[in-house]
């Protein structure tokens, strides 16, 4: 071998030495900048959902009410660093980390998650949510309207600053299929449905029908009128079905709305045209009670039926009756010291926990935030389904879980 020959070996040697070691220190120093991604104090990063990890600052751009009531209300949020976002899905939530003021003094300072759906298609510059004033709950008169709904429509203003958790949730419009689709909205759940409604109708590829059967009490609380109406003007293949459950005298039907009443099944298998369709409905637990069921029965598939609810039985999350324990468990709570019988009454920890006074913390309770995440000292839970938030090892979410054995929880 020559001189020159063994240098040359010699030489790429060191270059593929320091090839490998730049790209081992390459690695690791993003390793180091995911982990120390900045976030607002008192949350631990987890598995990113969505454009970016943990929270990012976003600035009220404007806020416009969207029904003569005035008791639902959108918010247009920029991010304050200016980039461009990832698209969400047309249908996900944004999740809100909230610094609670003007409220009790005992929440004052209080940082709380809430999850509010994306009310307009996908944007590369900002996203809107649409939020509903919380009523008093049924039965409880005593406790107060939800803070985090009163503190958004109350206190917060064009120009204000929030923390936001990327877009996520499993509830999306799916573009490819071959289906004509139905949208069924009651109340504050047009919010998703809009977001659907509008990506659909402005996506070139979309050719089957659209339907939309949209449920509210009556005109004070009928959401988006004008936008609706547009759409339904612009789009032949769309069809709109208004439903007022108790209108105003001087409203009047097949001008105001098109059907007295609430959604049902008749209404559905009277108005739609014959074949496969594919469903996606969002309300109050109410509504998905009756009507999930119903569908089922009409001889819809589980694969047709897309659900997203909201209030304390989010999502209409229903753990299967083969899941649900027939026995009785003791369920540990360490924080409270105290130990209770679990007897298949609830449908999960969290609401259980209310139940019997042991005060948590918690959020969406859908199993989205994580503010429910609590550890599992021992024993086995099960889920209604598969959390949107990242359950880290040892952990589970009190919000979605019920308990399959004796359980001992650090909270």
């Amino acid at each position: 071998m020559s001189t020159s020959l063994l240098l040359a070996f010699i030489l790429a040697a060191l270059l593929l030495q320091l090839g490998i070691g730049f790209g081992f220190g390459l690695r690791r120093r993003l390793r180091f900048m995911r982990a120390t991604v900045p976030l607002t104090a008192g949350f631990a990063p987890h598995e990113p959902r969505g454009a970016w990890v943990g929270l990012r600052r976003f600035r009220v751009v404007r806020r416009v009410f969207e029904d003569p009531a005035q008791s639902q209300c959108s918010f247009r949020l920029a991010p304050v660093d200016g980039a461009d976002l990832v698209p969400s899905a047309p249908g996900q939530y944004l999740t809100l980390a909230l610094k609670l003021t003007g409220a009790s003094a005992s929440d004052a300072g209080r940082t709380i998650l809430r999850c509010y759906s994306i009310s307009a298609a996908p944007s590369a510059a900002e996203f809107r949510i649409t939020v509903k004033r919380a009523e008093r709950p049924a039965g409880k008169p005593n406790l107060p309207p939800g803070v985090a709904t009163t503190m958004l429509l109350d206190r917060i203003a064009d120009g204000d600053m929030l923390d936001v958790e990327a877009p996520a949730g499993r509830f999306i419009f799916d573009a490819d299929a071959a289906l004509s689709s139905v949208f069924i909205a009651g109340g504050i759940g047009i919010a998703p449905i809009l977001c659907m409604l509008e990506a659909a109708l402005a996506a070139p590829s979309t050719s089957h029908a659209l339907h939309l059967y949209y449920g509210v009490a009556n005109g004070a609380d009928h959401a988006f009128k004008t936008r609706l109406g547009e759409l339904a003007a612009a789009h032949e293949g769309f069809r709109q079905t208004v439903c007022y459950a108790a209108p105003r005298v001087e409203e009047k039907i097949g001008i105001d709305f098109d059907h007295a009443g609430f959604i049902d099944i008749a209404l559905l298998r009277a108005t739609l045209p014959a074949g496969r369709h594919l469903f996606y409905l969002c309300g109050p637990p109410g509504m998905m009670a009756s009507l999930v069921p119903a569908l089922r029965a009409w001889g819809v598939g589980e694969g047709d039926i897309r659900t997203e609810s909201f209030g304390p039985s989010a999502r209409g999350v229903e753990v299967p009756v083969a899941a649900r324990p027939s026995v009785s468990f003791d369920v540990q709570f360490g924080i409270a010291g105290r130990t209770i019988a679990w007897d298949g009454r609830d449908a999960n920890l969290l609401d259980f926990a209310d139940r019997h006074g042991v005060a948590l913390g918690s959020g969406c309770r859908t199993g989205a935030c994580g503010a429910c995440e609590t550890r599992l000292v021992s024993g086995r839970v099960a889920y209604a389904h598969a959390p949107d938030h990242a359950v880290a090892a040892g952990m589970c979410l009190l919000c979605v879980a019920v308990p399959l054995c004796d359980l001992r929880l650090e909270g």
